[in-house]
């Protein structure tokens, strides 16, 4: 008996030049549909310049990609009138103005198109990605935008494993691709009972095909793990060379967002990990950073771009993308720096300046025309010993809600794999007085560790956009969280010293511009 899993959603093939597609978009249907979602959803906590899917929830973001010119971004959307997983699609030419499109993979023969990655070629773009209840597919587009999509075989090229091999050998999970020589690599994510007492730890298993239909099993590929926690799994990963290293990331449905670093052994087929750190600094929801998907640049750094998990229910949408991040080796050459990507200076706005100012200890200062919910600011903070930094944004005139960042500098771990040894600086996140909304669910404080040396300012990027808050600290780390501020004054934003006066050197705040 066969199943019919053909997808409800309308779907429509594309020319294949690019005057043509352009012009076929502007009256496409599906499109005419999206735009008019996006103009009735009214909100206050959906996002102005984060992208969110334009007619439902999302997932994981898939398949990151640069292709003739311009930025592609895939992710799991629940289409309404078929709300399986299909692949939703938008463009962009600068990783921050994004561009709605038809979505572009359907399911059948698999039920739902579950995550997976994105390798370009000279003249295609190979998608692998999980279909559930059949195992791994591949799917190649050709086209200017990526509008068309064939699937290879239109069958499963990584089955499931033989039901009579007890244990299975490998597990058939979310899929990446990349190519070396004459071969085609596929890392299939999953767990395997190597961990202390035979309890389960993240692993993710090799696999190569030369023609992309028929693929072959290795073995498993990560050695040298001792950065994952027992009870991970190796979910969404992303495999690519970065500086003269390379990096693993990956999602655990335990943990949340993570990556190794460490060194690809070609002969042996085997990645051995010498690093790795988390994206998110606690449990993935409530509010907080999920899954990656990333892509390799020329410059030998990578992009990356995460979904945002809801802290409340929101009438149509809920999950939401981080702005993208740029990946590179730290000047350590041990861990990964990250900071913004894309052109953020194209959605900036009217622009306020402060001169340095004197930060009096143990006095909260309210900014004095300077406020907002949807905004970027960068603060430059000369510390001078004080205990710690406090700065509130979505602060309400009389402090019922507020998201609070708090930086305690040298009050982490010693950081003795490098000289001068100092003690890491410490950056928090919190979300506990966001919200005096009954629903709205707090999350336990993010907090990063930063090594800085004595001589570095604090520097401070934060982004806000209505729910949602990302702090990147020296554009070497990243804290976010989601935040649901309900009260109409709170717009606010505070500085205070402890313990010591401290002082601002430098203060920018820039109104941010919708991107729709």
């Amino acid at each position: 008996m066969t199943t019919d899993r053909k997808s409800r959603v309308p779907q429509y093939t594309f020319s294949t030049t690019l005057d043509a597609q352009i012009e076929e978009l502007q009256n496409n249907p599906l499109l005419q549909r999206m735009k008019a979602s996006r103009r009735k959803h009214s909100d206050p906590h959906r996002p102005r310049y984060h992208y969110v899917n334009p007619e439902g929830t999302l997932n994981d973001p898939n398949g990151l990609c640069f292709w003739q010119g311009n930025w592609h971004l895939f992710y799991q959307a629940y289409p309404p009138e078929d709300p399986r997983q299909h692949w939703g699609h938008a463009m962009s030419k600068d990783l921050i103005n994004w561009e709605d499109l038809p979505y572009c993979i359907y399911p059948d023969p698999e039920e739902c198109c579950f995550s997976g990655a994105t390798l370009v070629e000279d003249d295609r773009v190979i998608a692998m990605y999980h279909g559930t209840k059949v195992g791994n597919m591949v799917a190649i587009s050709s086209d200017p935008l990526l509008l068309n999509w064939e699937k290879v075989g239109n069958t499963p090229v990584i089955p499931f494993p033989p039901e009579s091999t007890d244990p299975p050998p490998y597990n058939v999970f979310d899929p990446c691709i990349w190519r070396e020589g004459d071969y085609y690599y596929s890392l299939s994510a999953g767990r395997e009972p190597k961990g202390p007492g035979n309890k389960p730890v993240a692993a993710d298993f090799l696999f190569r095909s030369k023609n992309l239909a028929n693929w072959e099993f290795l073995h498993s590929f990560i050695e040298g793990d001792r950065f994952t926690r027992v009870g991970d799994d190796g979910a969404c990963p992303y495999f690519w060379p970065i500086g003269d290293r390379h990096i693993l990331l990956f999602f655990s449905h335990m943990s949340g967002g993570q990556y190794l670093l460490g060194d690809y052994d070609k002969k042996q087929q085997k990645f051995i990990a010498t690093y790795g750190e988390k994206f998110n600094f606690g449990a993935a929801g409530p509010c907080g950073v999920h899954a990656p998907s990333a892509t390799p640049n020329s410059d030998g750094t990578v992009t990356v771009i995460f979904n945002m998990n809801p802290g409340k229910r929101t009438e149509g949408w809920d999950q939401i993308m981080t702005l993208p991040r740029t990946l590179s080796i730290g000047s350590d050459g041990d861990s990964v720096d990250m900071k913004p990507a894309g052109d953020i200076e194209s959605i900036r706005g009217n622009c306020t300046k402060m001169p340095s100012f004197e930060l009096p200890a143990n006095q909260e200062i309210l900014l004095d025309g300077i406020s907002g919910n949807s905004y970027e600011l960068q603060v430059d903070i000369d510390d001078q010993g004080a205990s710690a930094i406090e700065l509130n944004v979505l602060r309400s005139q009389l402090k019922e809600e507020f998201t609070r960042i708090i930086v305690y500098r040298e009050r982490g771990v010693w950081s003795l794999a490098h000289r001068p040894f100092v003690k890491n600086t410490l950056v928090t996140l919190d979300n506990a007085c966001s919200s005096v909304d009954e629903t709205a669910r707090a999350r336990p404080p993010e907090t990063a560790s930063v090594r800085l040396l004595s001589d570095e300012s604090i520097r401070l990027r934060i982004f806000v956009d209505r729910s949602v808050v990302e702090v990147f600290i020296n554009e070497r780390r990243c804290v976010a969280e989601r935040a649901y501020p309900v009260l109409e004054d709170s717009v606010g934003i505070s500085l205070k010293a402890v313990g010591r006066a401290a002082r601002i050197e430098r203060l920018q705040h820039w109104e941010m511009q919708c991107i729709y």
